[in-house]
């Protein structure tokens, strides 16, 4: 191996390091504030995914995967990146629709995140008997809440708001399976983004809540905060029936409102 690239790998290592002393202090704290100082299992009641090094601190990919039984009792379930400057990334709040027949299969929470350092990502679902559990990632990436948005603060503005959602049917897993899909565009302006013409920082705007419904059931019921990547993605999978449609409404932190509609399942 070239010795610049173990010079590399050393760097990481000590970064790593470095970084798991400071979050067990975020963490910590993270515990108190938030969960109350309230125990916390690591059972492997459900798993979570993320990668080991994000390729864009920016944009990096989260997956929770719960099985069936969990998640039809699941109350809620929040992500946290310890060393975020917002360290709760989305609150996930389970609604009246969620529960699934045991066909559906293992649940399954994607979205994207920005890690603004090397840090642990958890994942913490409480249960109905009050209890909390947790998994857990390591992600080495930095930058992600500072880094410049794709689009100018204006150009970003023009499609505000503008909505995508789908109900996705694949018999493959079964015959009430879907995946609902809601992307929406939206810069996410974390406040620490600096404007490259004037030299300062453009104020914080961000998505800070997604309702899913369906008839008038909730489904799903995001509530985030700056570390939710630009142009928010959501995907869960779902017990659906042809002809089911999907309702969206999302607000962000100036008070406007998004609303957007998926084609009926299986049309």
């Amino acid at each position: 191996m070239p010795v610049r690239h173990l010079i590399y790998l050393c760097i990481l290592m000590f970064a790593a390091i470095g970084a798991a002393h400071a979050e067990d202090d975020a963490w910590m704290d993270i515990k108190a504030g938030v969960f109350k100082g309230r125990s916390i299992a690591e059972d492997n009641l459900f798993a979570l995914y993320a990668p080991a090094q994000a390729e864009d601190a920016a944009i990096v990919p989260i997956a929770i995967h719960i099985p069936t039984q969990v998640a039809n009792v699941a109350r809620s379930l929040t992500l946290v990146i310890d060393r975020n400057p917002m360290p709760v990334a989305a609150t996930f709040r389970f609604g009246e629709g969620f529960p699934a027949s045991p066909e559906v299969g293992e649940r399954k929470i994607l979205t994207r995140v920005r890690v603004d350092n090397f840090s642990k990502v958890r994942a913490v679902l409480e249960t109905p008997d009050g209890k909390l559990h947790m998994a857990e990632k390591f992600v080495m990436g930095a930058g992600g809440c500072s880094a410049p948005a794709s689009k100018d603060a204006n150009q970003a503005l023009v499609n505000l708001g503008k909505m995508q959602v789908k109900s996705i049917a694949d018999t493959a897993h079964g015959a009430r399976w879907r995946e609902a899909v809601v992307m929406i565009r939206h810069p996410n302006f974390t406040g620490m983004q600096m404007d490259l013409e004037t030299r300062g920082y453009t104020p914080a705007r961000y998505v800070n809540a997604i309702d899913v419904t369906r008839g008038g059931e909730l489904l799903l019921r995001v509530e985030g905060g700056i570390s939710i990547s630009e142009d928010p993605n959501l995907r869960f999978n779902y017990d659906g029936a042809d002809g089911d449609a999907l309702e969206v409404r999302a607000t962000d932190t100036e008070g406007a409102v998004f609303l957007g509609k998926s084609p009926p399942s299986g049309s």
